[in-house]
Parts: structure tokens; C-alpha cells; sequence
């Protein structure tokens, strides 16, 4: 087992890669405090986002979406999205195939 590091990625935000093979990854994001967001961004990786917990504002295309604890849901590939915390929490994302980009 290979123990990744916390990565800050913008203000009251970190990524930590959780597990990775060729064909899928699986990442945690966590956020810190309401208002820390993702960009808005696209890639052409298949994307499934579960909520462990703390509440959060999806733009995914021309859709806005607030979702909470054990909801999920699927980005596709080259759909743009971005996120806004709206109370703190952890984001489990699984990508596939694996982002190169993050390790």
C-alpha cells in the first residue's frame, strides 16, 4: 500500500489520493470552511463524486445542484463543473481512467 500526500489545491482546500490503478483512482477532497470552491474545470475523465459528509453547491454544465451526506452522483467526461462548500466537509471522487495529473 502506497501512502499519498495531502496536497493543498486553493484556499481551505486538499486532495489526497486514496488508491490508484491504470483504470481508476479514487481521491478525497476535503474543505475547511464554507466558501472554499473548486474552479470550474473539465477533463476526459468519468467522474463519480460521493458526499461524506458537509454540504455542497454543484455547477456540472448548465445544471447548479446542492447536495449533502451519502448523496452521489456521475460527471462525464469533458462536462464542465466546479464546486462551492457551503458547510465543511470531505468529497470522495473516483475518476476513470486515473489522473495522471495527480500523482
Amino acid at each position: 500500500m502506497t501512502a499519498f500526500p495531502v496536497i493543498p489545491t486553493g484556499p481551505d482546500v486538499t486532495r489526497q489520493v486514496l488508491a490508484d490503478a491504470p483504470d481508476l483512482m479514487v481521491v478525497a477532497f476535503r474543505f475547511a470552511k464554507a466558501g472554499a470552491a473548486g474552479a470550474m474545470h473539465q477533463h476526459p475523465h468519468l467522474q463519480a463524486t460521493y458526499v461524506a459528509s458537509g454540504r455542497f453547491r454543484f455547477t456540472i454544465g448548465d445544471s447548479v445542484t446542492e447536495v449533502g451526506p451519502g448523496d452521489s452522483f456521475i460527471i462525464p467526461s469533458e462536462t464542465p463543473h466546479g464546486v462551492v462548500c457551503l458547510d465543511p466537509g470531505q468529497l470522495i471522487d473516483s475518476f476513470t481512467p486515473r489522473r495522471d495529473d495527480f500523482l
